[in-house]
């Protein structure tokens, strides 16, 4: 598959859920609550049906997995060698709080590996967007699009981390680090702020789920960096189980 001949318009599908989420967002939007106490909006749901309809047109082949989408049977899943992985909204509790920090993404897997995604940020209006081996991108809020790759780290290194998922083992391993400074970005854009030079490690020991990393992982990785365990083995996608392990995103500088 041509990865960069369908971008364009996986771009513009994001940009229109983008769309659907920041008329929510500048609403009076209620908040429910799902089995797992994690929050969800009409916003997720919104970006979620725009997102299906735009990649069915786009390509009936290709199967969809959606955190907002119904469950699907690993019977079923095993068998996908390639499929769009959607997060409609990545940090809904940035939504909610209203600090502007959230995603929507979408990203195409291929045999276990990001292969492309597209992560924007509605209301930073920013987008992001790559295809591994082929370099990655950034649209600004004035429109301007440019090139984006990791930057070589000085002495203290920027940790990029959300202080809604700080715990004492992500402490600890910044503490190691040495010389250091903390970057806050919510969602996804902890991948993104990698990217474009504007971070330098993103350690995650805690939980996480495929579609909340995958399209922000492709994009990192287009840019020049790299992903994986705390064993030292790339994060794969297409599990049974759709939990990460514990991960760090960076540049190569690190691994």
């Amino acid at each position: 598959m041509h990865y960069s001949s369908i971008l364009p318009d996986v771009i513009r599908i994001a940009d229109e859920a983008s769309e659907r989420v920041l008329h929510i967002y500048e609403s009076d939007f209620k908040v429910r609550y799902k089995d797992d106490n994690s929050p969800i909006t009409a916003a997720d749901e919104a970006s979620h049906e725009v997102i299906v309809k735009g990649l069915r047109a786009l390509s009936r082949d290709i199967p969809i997995l959606s955190e907002e989408g119904k469950d699907i049977p690993w019977a079923e899943r095993q068998g996908w060698r390639r499929f769009w992985l959607v997060d409609p909204i990545d940090g809904t509790r940035d939504f909610t709080q209203r600090t502007g920090e959230f995603t929507v993404n979408i990203a195409l897997i291929e045999d276990g590996e990001p292969v492309m995604g597209v992560v924007t940020a509605p209301a930073l209006k920013e987008a992001f967007w790559g295809v591994v081996g082929e370099g990655a991108y950034k649209r600004d809020r004035t429109g301007h699009v440019h090139r984006i790759r990791v930057a070589e780290p000085k002495a203290a290194k920027r940790v990029v981390a959300s202080k809604n998922h700080m715990n004492e083992p992500t402490l600890a391993f910044i503490e190691a680090l040495g010389e250091h400074e903390l970057v806050q970005a919510g969602s996804s854009l902890k991948f993104c702020r990698i990217a474009e030079g504007h971070a330098d490690i993103y350690p995650r020991l805690g939980p996480t789920s495929e579609w909340d990393t995958a399209a922000a992982q492709a994009v990192l990785v287009a840019a020049g960096g790299r992903v994986e365990t705390l064993d030292g083995t790339p994060l794969r996608y297409g599990k049974e189980n759709v939990l990460n392990p514990n991960f760090v995103a960076a540049g190569s500088w690190y691994f």
